[in-house]
Order: structure tokens, then C-alpha cells, then sequence
């Protein structure tokens, strides 16, 4: 018998950008807000600032001029442990799309209506 195609998932970053303000929801950060410093689609993970600090051991490297040592950085979460901050409301929004007049698609809170893009 043969085995069934395995279905891939399509990558997403649920319409999280970089520089949004999201909240963590679940984990030991969780309470936190910041800034998202960078999205990952393919692995569904974000990186917040200042939230999900893990160790790093780096090795000293003088032509780069970096000291080793032991480093905290931000680490990778995954998008579904955040949710965006709706910078009118200043509170946890779900995500809504508009289409303008123009033919482009905004992003939109679904709590008070007001756009998220900047």
C-alpha cells in the first residue's frame, strides 16, 4: 500500500510585521510587550525585544572585534504565543484587512477600526 503525500503548511507570519508592539501571552515572558525585531515565516517564529533572552557562549574573535563569553540575546517564539497591540486602543487586537479605494490592503484592528499600519 502506498503512503499518502505528506501536506506541507503554507509559512505565515499570521500579518505580524517587523516593528509591530506585541504582547506575550503564554511562556515565562508572558505579561511582556515590545517591539518585533525580526519574522520568520517558515518556522512560525518572531523575535520580540527584550523577551525569550537565552545564553548564548560565544568565542572570542579580535579580527571582528567581539569579546567571548556568555551573551544574552533574544531568542526565537512562536508567533502563536503573541498577539499585536492595536496602537489606538493600546490593547490586544485580532487582525482585519480593508481594501482602500486604491486597490491596496491595510491592516486593521477588529476591536475599534483603526488602521495598524504606521
Amino acid at each position: 500500500m502506498p503512503l499518502r503525500e505528506r501536506v506541507q503548511a503554507d509559512p505565515t507570519s499570521a500579518g505580524i510585521k517587523r516593528g509591530d508592539q506585541v504582547r506575550i501571552m503564554t511562556g515565562r515572558d508572558r505579561g511582556k510587550t515590545g517591539r518585533v525585531l525580526a519574522v520568520n515565516p517558515k518556522a512560525r517564529t518572531l523575535m520580540v525585544e527584550h523577551a525569550g533572552i537565552i545564553k548564548r557562549h560565544t568565542r572570542p574573535n579580535p579580527s571582528q572585534n567581539v569579546k567571548g563569553g556568555i551573551v544574552d540575546k533574544e531568542g526565537p517564539l512562536p508567533v502563536s504565543n503573541v498577539q499585536l497591540l492595536c496602537p489606538a486602543c493600546n490593547k490586544g487586537a485580532r487582525i482585519g484587512h480593508k481594501l482602500l479605494p486604491d486597490g491596496t490592503k491595510e491592516r486593521v484592528c477588529k476591536r475599534c477600526g483603526n488602521t495598524l499600519e504606521k
